[in-house]
């Protein structure tokens, strides 16, 4: 099961598991789709091909909750 990661790795913006808009790679790295753009689709961390992710119901929230982890680090970022 993916894990729905909350964030853009590369510029922090929230990305809803069930909405649209979120790209990963096969390890899951997860950007919104304008920084899924800039980066050609092409993760930057394993140069992998960034997809679009699928949603989950939100229903399906309390049984399969998706990551509340998040991944952005402003001090870190390349965006």
């Amino acid at each position: 099961m993916l894990e729905m990661r909350p964030d853009c790795e590369r510029c922090g913006t929230d990305l809803p598991a069930e909405a649209p808009g979120a790209f990963i790679c096969s390890f899951e790295c997860t950007f919104c789709a304008e920084c899924s753009d800039s980066l050609d689709d092409r993760c930057p961390n394993c140069s992998g091909e960034l997809m679009d992710r699928p949603t989950r119901a939100k229903a399906l929230h309390a049984k399969n909750p998706p990551s509340v982890v998040r991944k952005f680090h402003p001090s870190t970022s390349s965006g």
